[in-house]
């Protein structure tokens, strides 16, 4: 999927007019058909089966809160098959409406901007729900899973259940993220997939518990493993390219500690600078010929360490990202704006942007957002990382060699936890 791109300068970009706030609008059958329809011959291919719990529970023309974990691109045509039977509008970032925001607004798509405080969301959330009678779809962790386990859930989930009032639904999806790893370039796989529908809230329990422990119960629910699950379900992936692009998200040898120098290809990850190499198994599993330096099996577990080295960085005060960037922009939904070069400074400062003959300065303190936008491939462009405020969004695609859209995610999250330990 591409999206719609147009070069124009910073202060072009900064004299379009402010798009006013639309609300909701009620989704329309044929467009939900039209969704169902268009998701059939994907879920066929991949063999899609389902299974429900506890759905006697839920009225059939009730509304509810659907909550989804968010592999891949498949996840929206499995709504679109599951949810066929009533109206459901689904929480969209706001790129999703580029070029296309008026068949996103009669598709049922509510659109919010990743990873920011979004107070017109909330109201969209309600009004949907309460004058619309309709059900919402919500990816709550926001972003694609880099290694197959969870992310993180915002905070104020709980507090939106409080709000909303209506019971919650889960959709958990299998196979989704064997299938089309974020890595791996859309490369696709012969997998199977399939999901569970469970009722996991009534209106009278949400009322009784407190937002901490919904909040506690979700994150309990949104835990996962794709790995180890296609490893413990033995589930075959024999595609010769299910190592490519891997050092995206493995961009530290645990050998020689270098980073950038990592080249996923084929089948094998290896390190260009100390030869290290590990074979990524059908079954999901890592592979060296160097027995006594195995170091992983499990890609969670390097993905893991990787974590735990940024966070020494930061607490120690050597972290530091900088790296000449292409700029985009986004002010409105017309289209993604491109408006020059740059450069992105991350450092414990938090973020740092400058560009377009230095007209541009944006700086992002490190509180702002509990994660980060960050993407591989990003709509067909490239790896990206993505900062702003309610005026503009900025997407920036490193110019540099070397992998450091996750490291920059995980600095941005552990950065985010630091700064709210000190305050306390």
């Amino acid at each position: 999927m591409k999206i719609k791109t147009a070069k124009m300068t910073y202060e072009e970009v900064l004299a379009l007019p402010v798009p006013l706030h639309e609300k909701p609008v009620r989704q329309r059958m044929l467009f939900r058909i039209l969704l169902f329809v268009l998701s059939l011959w994907d879920l066929w291919r991949t063999r899609f089966t389902y299974q429900t719990m506890g759905l006697e529970k839920l009225g059939r023309k009730e509304p509810c809160l659907v909550l989804m974990n968010h592999s891949s691109f498949i996840d929206l045509k499995i709504a679109a098959r599951l949810l066929v039977t009533r109206p459901f509008h689904v929480v969209c970032t706001a790129d999703g409406f580029v070029g296309k925001q008026w068949l996103m607004r009669w598709i049922g798509a509510i659109p919010t901007k990743k990873f920011m405080m979004d107070v017109a969301l909330v109201r969209d959330m309600v009004y949907t729900v309460k004058e619309l009678q309709s059900s919402i779809l919500m990816f709550p962790e926001a972003s694609y899973s880099f290694d197959g386990t969870q992310t993180t859930l915002p905070e104020g989930l709980g507090k939106c259940l409080k709000l909303l009032k209506v019971p919650v639904v889960m959709i958990r999806a299998s196979g989704a993220f064997t299938r089309d790893p974020l890595y791996n370039n859309l490369q696709l796989r012969k997998v199977h997939v399939s999901a569970e529908v469970e009722y996991l809230l009534s209106t009278e329990e949400i009322a009784r518990m407190s937002v901490q422990e919904l909040n506690a119960f979700l994150r309990e629910k949104f835990t996962f493993d794709y790995f180890r699950w296609q490893q413990e379900k033995r589930i075959r992936v024999k595609e010769p390219f299910r190592a490519d692009g891997l050092n995206r998200m493995l961009y530290k040898c645990p050998c020689c500690r270098m980073e950038g120098q990592m080249l996923g290809q084929g089948i094998w990850i290896r390190c260009q600078h100390c030869g290290m190499a590990w074979e990524l198994t059908e079954y999901g599993y890592l592979q060296s010929p160097n027995k006594e330096k195995q170091y992983f099996t499990h890609i969670p577990d390097w993905y893991q360490w990787e974590r735990e080295c940024v966070r020494k960085e930061l607490e120690e005060g050597t972290y530091k990202l900088e790296v000449p960037v292409t700029i985009y922009m986004m002010v409105n939904t017309d289209c993604l704006y491109q408006v020059g070069d740059g450069i992105l400074v991350h450092s414990l400062e938090g973020f740092h942007l400058t560009g377009c003959s230095g007209k541009l300065k944006y700086t992002q303190d490190p509180s702002a957002s509990y994660s980060l936008y960050s993407d591989f491939y990003w709509y067909e462009i490239g790896d990206m990382i993505s900062i702003g405020d309610a005026r503009a969004q900025y997407y920036c695609f490193p110019m540099a060699g070397g992998d450091i859209v996750a490291k920059t995610r995980l600095a941005a999250e552990e950065l985010y936890k630091l700064v709210k330990e000190r305050a306390k």
